[in-house]
């Protein structure tokens, strides 16, 4: 869809604020809040996203007033309202009228009121009362003078996304008919001459409940494909009725792009149904280097979102609450955490929440004014950080300038996970980690791109898992090389089609010819086994997962020197027309795969940046001006070579040929 609306109404400024949820406090504390809100320079705040139950007492009983004063003080306090539809938490006597309407896991057990998102999105009933709710809440608040943004549902797919009951199942099968028309289509994409499974009839076709063994790949893998757009339909249905009665206002929703626990949903399809892409990041709290998850959480969200800008709209000021351990953040993260979103994308950086909850689930979740109150760390960071973020507000509107590309594909991820692949140890995140890790160990920028998309840009293209590919895909990535482009591609990819069937011949099917090889054997290694690989003067040491390698106009750079393929490539590079595709056939470190990077860097003519370990630096690039972002996660003082002269916008100082970064600070120079 077209996206005209691509900012919060009236927001001129970037975002800074977070969820606020004044239900949770008597009335008189709300207008101290706006006071400190002010204090703090927030400029919008997320509002109703948990309010069902208040604003529909019982069915056709509403209760908007407590709504009505809030948005009126915001109003009368220049906040602007990122309004929520409260669809994400059913009230109880929605559930005591549609007990159906709560979802069914794989085992056949009904969840129960009590928690959040536990929805049967394929409900007609829980479909029909969203809707309700949505169009009433439209209704009266699309002229109010705070809205600026509509904010459907909260973290689609998070804690539940499939529900197996069913009403789902028969959902299952409409949607299954859509796709494949006939029973025999469906038999011959799902491969169900193995086992007996072939279907001659549709009310036969199940979802994939619990079996006594393994499950049919392509019935587990069609599912996720559905249930992916069961929930996007409800999206859109609430997304709709928001255009139809409150035009002019944009509509979001907030995605977890790179959450490892919410890989259920395909973000490449609902970044084109949003109007404006945003998203929350908390992040791993005991990671001993958790930026970097974070720079790719923001460039996986930006890449969603097309290259526009995005909106950060929830992470966290300190500790999280629902963590194994919930480390707080040290003194200064909480800026450099945000500014790291800004650099990368973000019109602004949001928190849930803006008070700290004195009950429920998440009374131990930091918050802006936590439970210490004013006279508290978190508290003067909060004010300083809404400080720097009012100077950056020409930062709006400029785009990030990327290096290189990282493919990444969710439904490739969904297949592979699913079970009896030739090891578990081999997961495509923790490849996606740390190929990214490598990447920004070596100063790369980096976009994230569908495998169908145009690379045309890129001068390096890093593919570190792409277990299944499309035709179109394949065609793609040889097109991409034979343009001139380098490519460099991680092992077990290219291996099956869109329905996880084996294509003829030997493996890696999709990529034998980019890649000028074949696979004869997957050779897995036992748990804790490591291989060493030797070429180029540097020997580099794989773990869980080796190759027979045959190459077939590739040349050897590694190669195997001990393990069950020693003697065989490892490493391969393989010039093809303008340029070039590598192959790593073991699992590498961040650090090793950073080798095989300083060679395909060279190849794609890639000059690496001179910068100090951990120091962070991202451009901006606007219709005048230039923004760099240097952001200093390290112990130490660090100097960063700049372009150009231009003014360090945090403090006001001019800078000329270099910029000193302190420890643990961000600097942001405007240059033109």
């Amino acid at each position: 869809m077209d996206h005209p609306l691509s900012w919060p109404l009236g927001l001129d400024s970037l975002a800074y604020g977070g969820d606020y949820n004044p239900e949770q406090w008597p009335e008189e504390v709300w207008r101290e809040d706006v006071r400190l809100m002010r204090q703090a320079g927030v400029t919008m705040v997320s509002v109703g996203i948990f309010s069902w139950a208040l604003l529909e007492i019982e069915r056709g009983m509403y209760n908007f007033g407590w709504l009505d004063r809030l948005l009126d003080l915001l109003d009368e306090n220049g906040i602007r309202a990122d309004l929520g539809t409260p669809t994400v938490v059913p009230p109880a006597w929605f559930y005591r009228e549609h007990p159906e309407a709560l979802p069914v896991n794989r085992e056949g057990i009904r969840y129960e009121f009590g928690g959040r998102g536990a929805i049967c999105h394929s409900s007609p009933a829980y479909q029909d009362a969203a809707l309700s709710i949505t169009e009433k809440l439209a209704r009266r608040y699309a002229t109010h003078p705070a809205l600026a943004l509509w904010h459907v549902h909260n973290e689609y797919g998070v804690p539940v996304s499939a529900c197996y009951c069913e009403t789902s199942a028969a959902h299952f099968r409409r949607w299954l008919t859509d796709r494949y028309r006939t029973l025999p289509e469906l038999n011959s994409a799902w491969g169900t001459a193995f086992w007996g499974q072939r279907y001659v009839q549709w009310q036969d076709v199940r979802p994939p409940r619990l079996t006594p063994t393994a499950g049919n790949p392509a019935q587990q893998l069609d599912w996720a494909r559905f249930t992916n757009d069961a929930i996007l339909d409800n999206f859109k249905r609430e997304r709709d009725m928001l255009h139809r009665l409150s035009p002019g206002i944009p509509v979001t929703t907030n995605f977890m792009t790179a959450l490892s626990q919410c890989e259920s949903l395909d973000y490449w399809a609902w970044g084109r149904e949003v109007d404006i892409v945003s998203n929350d990041h908390y992040l791993v709290a005991e990671a001993e280097r958790n930026h970097v998850n974070l720079a790719m959480s923001a460039d996986l969200t930006r890449a969603v979102a097309g290259g526009r800008p995005w909106l950060l709209l929830e992470h966290s000021t300190s500790a999280v609450n629902w963590q194994h351990r919930n480390i707080a953040k040290r003194p200064g993260e909480l800026a450099r955490n945000s500014m790291a979103h800004v650099a990368r994308g973000s019109e602004g950086a949001m928190f849930f929440q803006w008070r700290a909850s004195r009950f429920g689930a998440e009374k131990f979740h930091s918050a802006m004014l936590p439970h210490a109150g004013t006279e508290s760390r978190i508290w003067r960071e909060v004010v300083s950080l809404g400080a720097d973020l009012g100077s950056l507000g020409s930062v709006r509107g400029s785009r990030v300038k990327a290096d290189a590309a990282i493919l990444w594909d969710w439904q490739s991820w969904w297949a592979q996970k699913l079970e009896w692949r030739p090891s578990t140890d081999l997961d495509p995140r923790e490849r996606a980690d740390t190929w990214y890790a490598a990447a920004y160990d070596h100063h790369l920028t980096v976009d994230f791109a569908h495998p169908e998309a145009d690379l045309g840009e890129y001068p390096l293209v890093l593919v570190p898992a792409l277990y299944l590919m499309t035709e179109a895909s394949s065609r793609n990535l040889a097109r991409y090389v034979r343009n001139g482009g380098t490519l460099v591609v991680s092992c077990f990819s290219g291996i099956v089609d869109s329905h996880d069937t084996v294509p003829p011949g030997p493996h890696p099917g999709a990529l034998r010819d980019v890649l000028g090889l074949t696979v004869e054997e997957f050779a897995p290694l036992r748990a804790g086994e490591q291989v060493l690989l030797a070429g180029e003067g540097q020997q580099l040491t794989g773990d869980v997962w080796s190759e027979f390698v045959v190459p077939r106009g590739a040349d050897t750079v590694w190669s195997y020197v001990d393990g069950p393929a020693a003697g065989h490539p490892a490493i391969t590079r393989h010039p093809l027309g303008y340029g070039s595709a590598w192959y790593v056939s073991s699992r590498l470190s961040a650090r090793d795969v950073g080798a095989v990077l300083t060679r395909a860097c060279s190849d794609a003519g890639l000059i690496e940046r001179r910068l100090p370990h951990d120091v962070e630096v991202v451009e901006r690039v606007g219709a005048t001006n230039h923004y760099l972002f240097a952001i200093n996660h390290s112990s130490t003082d660090a100097v960063v070579p700049l372009p150009s002269p231009g003014t360090e916008l945090l403090t006001g100082a001019p800078v000329t040929d270099e910029l000193t970064v302190p420890a643990g600070a961000t600097r942001v120079v405007r240059h033109a």
